[in-house]
């Protein structure tokens, strides 16, 4: 994959993680926990991702 190609990506789920995060914030009670808990699961996979690459 091309690295273009990868940061569109990137930047393309970093767009969703955090609209699932900060949408999350509106409704109340465990469907808006849950919503942001992966927004926030998606986001610590992506920092993951690009931190394992300067080890």
């Amino acid at each position: 994959m091309s690295t273009k190609v990868k940061i569109i990506v990137n930047a393309a789920l970093f767009i969703l993680f955090m609209a699932l995060v900060i949408g999350g914030q509106r409704h109340i009670g465990y469907a808006g926990l849950g919503v942001m808990l992966i927004g926030l699961a998606g986001l610590l996979a992506q920092l993951w991702l690009y931190n394992r690459q300067y080890q």
